[in-house]
């Protein structure tokens, strides 16, 4: 059972990255929103940003939850209960999970496999920020994020594995190649 985290600024593509990956290779999907709301991790509300404060040790804590929760039920060859996790129980899922959020490279290595980057050409990303109707302070925020690299520079000192897919043109183009990294992964 592998789990795969799916990182990079916000817009760069991850949620539909992780959800292809997700049904190609019959791994869960786990949305990090959905583990915040379930576990009630937010801390307050930057008013200034529009956005929830999260702990990250609070997050990891739940996430860790749910990934054991997960290899435990794979290891048992179970049906999934819905009213312990927000993992699916509409059949049995035994190639792995696939976590999707800008704040997963912060799970220990121990947990993860392999941590996919998705990055974004800057005018490709402003676009899309824009169509989410985003301020543009935070636009130039996430843009700043993509240009220093943030989340690649934070998962490779967190020592993960790490694999960059540009999502620029979509992800149709690199998900082949993608898809046959992940399968030879031991």
């Amino acid at each position: 059972m592998k789990t795969i985290i799916v990182t990079g600024s916000v817009g760069t593509g991850k949620t539909g990255l992780s959800k292809k990956i997700s049904k190609k290779l019959n791994f869960q999907y786990l949305d990090v929103n959905e583990i915040i709301k379930k576990y009630n991790i937010p801390e307050g509300y930057d008013k200034k940003r529009k956005s929830k404060i999260i702990d990250v040790s609070k997050l990891n804590k739940a996430l860790i939850k749910e990934i054991s929760n997960f290899k435990r039920i794979i290891k048992n060859n179970k049906q999934i209960p819905i009213k312990n996790s927000k993992i699916k129980n509409d059949k049995k899922i035994k190639n792995g999970i696939i976590i999707d959020s800008h704040l997963s490279h912060y799970l220990p290595t121990k947990y993860v496999d392999l941590c996919i980057v998705a990055k974004c050409n800057l005018k490709v990303l402003e676009k899309r920020l824009k169509k989410r109707k985003y301020s543009v302070k935070k636009i130039r925020e996430n843009l700043d994020a993509e240009i220093f690299g943030v989340c690649l520079n934070e998962a490779k000192e967190n020592n993960h594995e790490v694999i960059v897919l540009d999502t620029s043109k979509g992800i149709k183009t690199t998900i082949n190649s993608l898809l046959q990294e992940i399968k030879a992964l031991k």
